[in-house]
């Protein structure tokens, strides 16, 4: 048994009610997943629920082991949806909340939560106030600490020091949706874009990239609605009829099914790159301004990361990326040969 300070938790005299609190972007949500499986894991019993932002729901709306997903609308109206999350977070009086993030407002709803236990990083403004801190580390190219490694120190105290992957879990009808797809022989899967400019492979990189895969392996270009155009760009300029645009048309849980089946998945430091971690799914991961000793490289059983050779005294520029290249070379990026890349072989399939 495991001690929630002096209570011994028993899941046939009590449930444990946990909040994980993650409400940045999708790849960090995804990131966040570990801390479900490992406390279900330790407490079956448990009641788990995860507020996350208004737009990345679909992610989780299935989970076999969240109770309830909470949703803060950030873009509606910031500080009335925090008011109303704070509501429903003290409402369902947990005995743990989880913070995953370091920014205030997070910080303020687990301070304000009325949980009998309260965890975040020490980093975070309101940190003072919860009942455990964690430090927030990161590592170095010797000894890197991955995210998912950081996320699960929150945890640690109540139980224990191993790690565990990310997972994600499409339904039956999101594989359905792209049973066809997968049925037409060997792909890839091709993930262009990025939030961040600096974090992207150029899109003349990429169409070098596919020019160099098996002429007999579809190529499958993923991305929501705002990269339809990129995408769209990408496919008239490849010289190849197998080239198929599915940026807007599938869903996270859709994509991620068939990230799944795929040969190989390119993508870049981003969001995609962790859905392939959470499936298991073979990746290559491009890493143009940041490093992966940040911590978020991909976890498959199959992966592979791909950076400049080049020493850049200006990478990395920044955490999560900019705009436009500060230097205005992109040479973190345009240094990168796709020779570099591992080959893709369809051949034995």
């Amino acid at each position: 048994m495991h001690l929630l300070e002096n209570q011994v938790i028993c899941a046939n005299i009590y449930t444990l009610k946990v909040l994980i609190i993650q409400t940045a972007f999708i790849g960090d949500v995804v990131l966040a997943t570990p801390l479900v499986e490992k406390l279900k894991r330790f407490y079956p019993g448990a009641q788990i629920d995860f507020l996350l932002r208004k737009g990345n729901e679909k992610l989780l709306v299935h989970h076999p082991f969240l109770r309830k997903v909470l949703i803060w609308d950030k873009k509606r109206s910031k500080y009335k949806g925090l008011l109303e999350v704070m509501h429903q977070i003290r409402a369902e009086q947990y005995d743990l909340v989880v913070n995953c993030q370091r920014f205030g407002a997070s910080g303020l709803l687990t301070a304000l939560s009325g949980a009998r236990q309260t965890v975040g990083f020490d980093k975070n403004p309101f940190a003072r106030l919860f009942s455990h801190r964690v430090a927030h580390r990161f590592g170095t190219t010797a000894q890197p600490i991955h995210e998912v490694s950081r996320n699960l120190a929150l945890i640690e105290h109540w139980t224990d020091a191993s790690f565990e992957k990310p997972r994600l879990y499409p339904t039956q009808a999101d594989h359905e949706k792209i049973r066809a797809l997968r049925e037409k022989g060997p792909y890839a899967c091709i993930a262009p874009t990025s939030v961040w400019f600096t974090k992207q492979y150029p899109p003349h990189k990429w169409l070098e990239l596919i020019q160099t895969l098996p002429g007999d392996c579809q190529v499958f270009l993923l991305g929501g609605p705002h990269d339809t155009p990129a995408c769209a760009d990408l496919l008239a300029a490849a010289d190849r009829s197998n080239v198929k645009n599915l940026a807007g048309q599938l869903s996270f849980l859709e994509s991620a099914a068939l990230m799944q089946g795929a040969v190989m998945n390119y993508v870049n430091d981003s969001a995609p790159m962790h859905i392939a971690s959470a499936m298991n799914a073979p990746v290559t991961a491009v890493f143009c301004s940041t490093v992966p000793t940040f911590g978020f490289t991909p976890l498959s059983d199959h992966h592979c990361v791909v950076q400049t050779r080049h020493p850049l005294d200006c990478r990395p520029c920044g955490l999560h990326g900019f705009r436009a290249c500060p230097k205005g070379h992109f040479k973190c990026a345009e240094t990168i040969e796709v020779r570099e890349f591992p080959v893709v072989d369809v051949s034995s399939l």
